[in-house]
């Protein structure tokens, strides 16, 4: 008696006495892929959303050596990225009405994490921010420049001003040097004249923000400067009877946290990735880890066995 067997999915290499050895077939081995595929891509996920943490917990704000957000053209301005847990690696980038460039791309010079402007010119107005070599941006402490080619300008803030606190805007003439009077005028209209070219805005509120901006009879008007202002956070009155904190063990828990945050992601990927990868019987224990030779992959091999009965 005859019987046919096919030999599909599992591939039959050769018969001898009755008994055969198997050899592990493709789904198998499409199985063993597919597995090696899905832990690449969960290890590259985890890189991906690492870096973005890691990115997010690291910040350096831009410090400037002036104090008015407008300037005239020739002014020398030193611009630098001081990054909060001290590191280097921050550059000062810009985008103008030309384009978006970094220092040392044709403009200024760069050392370290500071950006010198020998000779400013009109054309260089614009945001200035701290970005690092990976591409993480530091937006919080962007300043807008503006270089007036005239002969007035309107000294006021470079950054947001505090709810509450006092401003003093200044209208400045190129030539002579000395305080002129000068009216003002937010958003476009008339708020008043100074003779000594001062006027003190107080106890600000969002009311005041705006685009201001001043003219000097006989020398002419400034560029317009927006004036931000940003709520002041209420303050936490300490609980009674308890011991006044000391920044050094608040610095230290910080610092401590920060590490963990940082730390975290790498050892959670760790373990997902031993998790993972265990070791799995891809066939029963007769079968070998070889692949098929006598026949091609993904082709159903037909054997037949030739088995004699007894009587």
């Amino acid at each position: 008696m005859q019987k046919t067997v096919s030999a599909s999915p599992v591939a039959l290499e050769e018969t001898s006495g009755g008994s055969g050895r198997f050899l592990v077939s493709e789904a198998a081995h499409r199985s063993e892929l597919d597995l090696t595929v899905k832990m690449e891509m969960v290890f590259l996920r985890l890189l991906f959303l690492t870096s973005l943490l890691c990115s997010s917990t690291h910040q350096a704000r831009l410090v400037v050596d002036f104090s008015s957000s407008q300037l005239f053209e020739g002014t020398r301005v030193t611009l630098k990225c001081e990054a909060d847990d001290g590191s280097e690696g921050w550059t000062v980038k810009r985008n103008t009405t030309k384009r978006q460039s970094t220092c040392g791309d044709g403009w200024g010079k760069r050392t370290n994490s500071s950006c010198t402007i020998e000779f400013l010119f009109v054309q260089d107005s614009g945001l200035y921010w701290c970005e690092s070599m990976s591409g993480s941006s530091s937006s919080s402490s962007s300043i807008q420049l503006s270089v007036s080619g005239g002969s007035v300008i309107l000294q006021s803030p470079v950054l947001p001003v505090m709810e509450g606190d006092d401003v003093t805007l200044s209208c400045r003439a190129k030539s002579p040097a000395h305080n002129l009077p000068a009216a003002f005028y937010k958003d476009g209209v008339f708020i008043g004249n100074e003779s000594s070219g001062h006027m003190t805005l107080l106890h600000v509120s969002s009311s005041d923000e705006g685009l201001y901006k001043c003219s000097i009879s006989g020398q002419g008007e400034s560029p317009s400067s927006r004036i931000s202002v940003i709520a002041k956070l209420p303050a936490t009155p300490p609980s009674s009877g308890a011991a006044p904190s000391t920044s050094g063990p608040l610095q230290l828990a910080y610092t401590v946290l920060r590490h963990l945050v940082v730390f975290c992601p790498y050892f959670i990927s760790t373990i997902i990735m031993v998790s993972l990868y265990q070791p799995k019987p891809f066939a029963e224990t007769n079968l070998e880890s070889s692949p098929p030779t006598e026949s091609e992959p993904g082709i159903e091999v037909k054997v037949e066995v030739t088995a004699k009965n007894c009587v």
